[in-house]
């Protein structure tokens, strides 16, 4: 089968899904990194599995392969500009994390205080497929708050939703 979509094409579209905006923490024998991620999401809950995916290009790569742990952090619309420093807008590691407060996990990874969750992640498997590492990972510990607004990513934009009160479906 040949592809007939252009990587363009594909790109715009792919920015019309909108995406909750995370920060990708790891903590561990090879030190400290972060990244800002849209490409996360849930894999199975026996056992509780998430995957992010990560560019190849990234100098952090072997970082996160060498620490097997990972801490996803699903952002509010107070961490817009912390989404921007941990996207590259920032190159120091340091100030980065200088830029918000941090709780310490078990894991020895480093979880965002104010996150809406925050998801503790032991690497099982990474892979690479095109451009991207894809992080699997095992969700090991769970932190989470009642409060704030989600921020996501639409458009090549950065947008909110208040929480909702209520359920629907179940």
């Amino acid at each position: 089968m040949t592809a007939s979509v252009s990587k363009t094409e594909f790109r715009n579209a792919m920015a019309r899904v909108c995406a909750p905006v995370n920060v990708i923490t790891t903590n561990g024998p090879a030190g400290r990194g972060g990244f800002t991620a849209t490409a996360m999401c849930s894999v199975t809950d026996e056992p509780p599995t998430l995957l992010v995916c990560m560019n190849s290009r990234s100098s952090q790569t072997g970082l996160f392969v060498e620490n097997r742990q990972f801490c996803v952090n699903v952002l509010t619309q107070e961490h817009r500009d912390l989404a921007g420093l941990f996207a590259g807008q920032q190159s120091d590691m340091e100030a980065r994390y200088a830029a918000a407060d941090w709780t310490n996990l078990p894991s020895g990874n480093q979880a965002l205080a104010d996150a809406i969750v925050s998801f503790d992640c032991r690497l099982i498997e990474a892979r690479l497929v095109g451009t991207h590492n894809i992080f699997i990972g095992e969700v090991i510990d769970i932190r989470c708050r009642r409060d704030g607004h989600a921020l996501l990513y639409f458009d090549r934009n950065y947008v909110h939703v208040p929480t909702q009160t209520g359920s629907y479906g179940g």
